[in-house]
């Protein structure tokens, strides 16, 4: 039988509820998020499965991590987890629609199927489903509500562009 573990910390963002299988980060989800998880996926409350995904989120927040490397579990079906393998491969301050998430994972016709896919990412922020907009540039749908999509994409953008600057 797995190892469920969970733990809460706090961020800019309020408090981000951490759950791990076996070790692996199987769900971060914000406060008040739209598809909460099961209480029985949980497990049992142990900070100790998540000492490095609570230093690359603290350097995230900082503005230092641009890409976490941690290892992954976040279940779904195979097509979940198709495009939230995807979302992965969305540069840091970018964006893209999700007609163009359905076109690169090769299924040009499934932008409605790819958004209800990016809304049950159980791996908030750090497989950024954030960085999904519409077709038409607008901020559409995200489990932890827009304004938390908006400080998202607003704060790495700010990153982005002060790096920019920085190296020019």
């Amino acid at each position: 039988m797995p190892h469920r573990a969970h733990t809460v910390l706090d961020s800019p963002l309020g408090p981000l509820t951490l759950m791990a299988v076996d070790g692996a980060l199987s769900g971060l989800y914000l406060e008040y998020r739209r598809h909460p998880p099961a209480e029985e996926a949980l497990g049992e409350p142990d900070p100790a499965p998540f000492t490095e995904a609570a230093d690359q989120l603290a350097a995230y927040f900082d503005g230092t991590l641009t890409e976490f490397d941690l290892p992954l579990a976040p279940g779904g079906t195979p097509f979940q987890r198709t495009v939230w393998a995807a979302l992965q491969r969305i540069p840091y301050g970018e964006t893209v629609t999700y007609g163009e998430l359905a076109a690169r994972i090769g299924r040009p016709t499934a932008a409605r199927a790819v958004g209800l896919a990016n809304g049950r990412n159980p791996i908030s922020i750090v497989v950024p489903c954030h960085r999904v907009i519409g077709s038409s540039g607008g901020l559409t749908g995200y489990g932890g509500g827009l304004d938390r999509k908006r400080q998202l994409l607003d704060f790495e953008s700010r990153v982005t562009h002060g790096r920019q600057r920085l190296d020019n």
